[in-house]
């Protein structure tokens, strides 16, 4: 019988699942789940972890509600640790597998990871199948070739609004799912590695932005999960937020301010889809507003990014980024202070400290201490994306890289960076100093 290896990376969901479904046409009889995990210990090259305590939490939150879902399909969830492709390729021998599928990217690490299965699985005879899902959008879908966008988002959104195109219909959930391949349940010891992370060590829950925790319908070990991302998603709605969220989105901190979806976002525990079907929905049923038509215009800048890479690549991540200006300057000290929440500027501290204490800011929040390592603390714009990376339990690899650059100026936005004034910034969303006090920069 064939068997058919699926990888999961960040579409850790069953809705909404274009690869699954590519994976059980070519699997009616074997099917063997897995996810990789990157080691716990691996550095960026700005020497701190790649990923810290509450990102990983989060991560593991989703993986396990995924594994209690695959379980109870009986198609257990294969977990690894280590480096995905090599991974992979051990379970393919061990089980006679000639085929993965998985998720398409266009991040250059995720392109050489798929690169390098390719080439493995060619040694053995086998094939690997990558099905693109992570938009709104299929490619095909656009009204251009999506490695010749248009040369700005506003173009890029006028183009889509203009042709009328809309997402397809998210599509359902597999009722059932094919069995083990006998071999499975013996597969050696080292390629089953032991968590470096266990979800135990810190409560998800704990890393969720203002608002999430309540609402996640779900306990602490699967509040990153799929179930939680959909229950999380109906209270937004039907307590009718989107309406506010244009004029709420700027605020600090709060509970309503934001969908706060980004973190089941990034994990892939939402679909794109599903979220604007859902918004469809609430639009048809409470009438449309410029909050809810923010929703989308926040979900095509969030397709955009995407497609820049599959446009730029790896000139998104140069010193220059796609800018002909010289590279950037760093200054390693302030940087350090910057992280720590210690630069002496009492917002963007607060704002450093809750990212460390919580692994999440707000939008504005996001900006404004992006500008001022940047534009005042003479940072370089790859060391701060680095520093977010790590941090930020709804990290996304596409939207980071994209507002980073957005913001040094070294995108696709022809008016250059952009250079929050921190003391401007305060008087408008902190007038009342709550927020300073709140992390405790402002007595």
């Amino acid at each position: 019988m064939h068997t058919v290896i699926f990888w999961f990376r960040k579409d850790l969901r069953l809705h909404d699942q274009r690869a699954l479904d590519a994976a059980l046409k070519l699997a009616p009889d074997r099917l063997l789940p897995v996810y990789v995990r990157p080691p716990a210990d691996a550095v960026s090259p700005w020497v701190f972890p790649r990923s810290g305590p509450h990102r990983q939490a989060w991560q593991q939150s989703g993986v396990d509600a995924l594994a209690r879902q695959l379980a109870a399909l009986g198609c257990p969830l294969i977990e690894c640790v280590g480096d995905a492709p090599l991974r992979l390729m051990q379970i393919a021998r061990a089980v006679g597998a000639r085929t993965i599928v998985c998720e398409a990217h266009a991040a250059p690490e995720e392109v050489a990871e798929e690169a390098r299965l390719r080439a493995s699985l060619l040694e053995i005879g086998g094939e690997l199948h990558t099905v693109w899902q992570t938009t709104l959008f299929d490619p095909a879908q656009l009204p251009w070739p999506a490695t010749r966008l248009p040369s700005t988002f506003t173009a890029f959104r006028h183009g889509i609004e203009g042709a009328g195109v809309q997402p397809d219909a998210p599509r359902p959930e597999p009722k059932t799912l094919p069995p083990w391949p006998g071999q499975a349940h013996e597969l050696p010891p080292e390629i089953l590695a032991p968590r470096a992370f266990h979800p135990s060590d810190r409560d998800p829950r704990s890393s969720l932005p203002l608002g999430c925790a309540a609402d996640s319908g779900a306990d602490g070990a699967e509040a990153g999960g799929e179930a939680a991302a959909k229950a999380h998603l109906a209270r937004y709605l039907a307590r009718g937020l989107p309406h506010s969220y244009k004029a709420t989105r700027d605020a600090l901190t709060g509970v309503d301010f934001s969908s706060k979806c980004s973190p089941w976002f990034a994990t892939g525990a939402l679909s794109p889809r599903l979220f604007m079907a859902e918004l469809r929905r609430f639009e048809a049923k409470s009438g449309t507003s410029e909050g809810s038509y923010w929703l989308w215009f926040e979900m095509l800048w969030r397709d955009y990014f995407r497609f820049l890479h599959c446009q730029y690549g790896q000139r998104l991540y140069r010193a220059s980024g796609l800018a002909s200006s010289s590279p950037p300057t760093h200054d390693a000290e302030a940087f350090a202070r910057w992280c720590t929440g210690q630069t002496g500027n009492a917002l963007v501290d607060a704002g450093m400290r809750e990212l460390a204490a919580t692994g999440f800011l707000s939008n504005r929040m996001r900006q404004i201490v992006a500008s001022y390592l940047i534009h005042d603390l003479g940072g370089d714009w790859r060391a701060g994306a680095a520093w977010f990376e790590s941090r930020l339990i709804d990290f996304d690899v596409y939207s980071n890289q994209g507002n980073w650059l957005y913001i040094a100026g070294r995108g696709t936005d022809p008016r250059g960076g952009r250079r929050f004034n921190p003391a401007r910034q305060a008087e408008i969303h902190d007038a009342d100093g709550s927020y300073r006090r709140q992390w405790g920069t402002l007595t």
